[in-house]
């Protein structure tokens, strides 16, 4: 599996940690880099943050036009088809990934794997599965793709390695295209299987904001001081 093209932004030398977040449908790895400015981590904290772009594909919900995506959206119902192939795919993606930033000196605990919308989908179904241990997960204004598939392989089940993994999820209480509860309904059956889920609303639409930001910022700073 070859490496995804990244955008990189280190916050100082010898970075200690790292972050790869991953963007939303029709969006590329530019999207998020703005936010670590506004992040105002600690010189005591350098960080290497990885942006990596989706490949450009047909999406079916936008008539099949072609554009950056994780995967295919084939349908908007709970119940609907689900492209697996691509879910999968991109989480192959992922993995290769993080195991760059271990070959770039930084261990799996040190790495955090955050994703908005469509990206969190990715950095879900990848950090759950992960047979190491993580530093963190972050999953904003996303939802649990392939939750039967999630079952039959044993996340209900976590393994030891991530039974105690950081998680923060967070969500709009006006977002319209991906209604809050189905975030919400991800963190209850993260919680269920025994997940440490730090849960967040905010009152916005399908995107990021100020107060977000900083709940984030504080939420690295605990987690990568956790000597593990």
């Amino acid at each position: 599996m070859s490496l995804p093209e990244s955008v990189e932004f280190v916050t100082g030398e010898a970075p200690v940690g790292s972050v790869i977040w991953l963007h939303g449908l029709g969006a590329d790895g530019h999207d998020f880099e703005p936010i670590v400015p506004e992040l105002r981590l600690p010189e005591s904290l350098p960080l290497r943050f990885v942006f990596p772009h989706a490949p450009v594909q047909p999406v079916t919900i936008n008539g099949g036009m072609s554009m950056r995506a994780w995967y295919d959206v084939v349908s908007l119902d709970a119940g609907g088809a689900v492209d697996e192939a691509g879910i999968r795919a991109s989480c192959a993606m992922l993995e290769r990934l993080i195991e760059r930033e271990n070959e770039r000196g930084i261990d799996t605990s040190r790495i955090v794997i955050a994703g908005f919308s469509q990206g969190g989908a990715i950095a879900l179904h990848t950090a759950l599965r992960w047979p190491e241990r993580l530093a963190g997960l972050i999953a904003l204004s996303t939802f649990l793709p392939m939750t039967a598939a999630l079952k039959a392989e044993g996340i209900d089940r976590p393994a030891p390695a991530n039974r105690q993994l950081p998680i923060f999820m967070a969500h709009g209480h006006f977002d319209p295209l991906l209604p809050r509860q189905l975030g919400r309904s991800a963190a209850d059956r993260l919680e269920s299987a025994g997940f440490r889920v730090e849960w967040h609303d905010y009152q916005m639409a399908h995107a990021v904001c100020a107060e977000e930001i900083d709940d984030i910022s504080a939420w690295l700073q605990i987690v990568f001081a956790d000597p593990k």
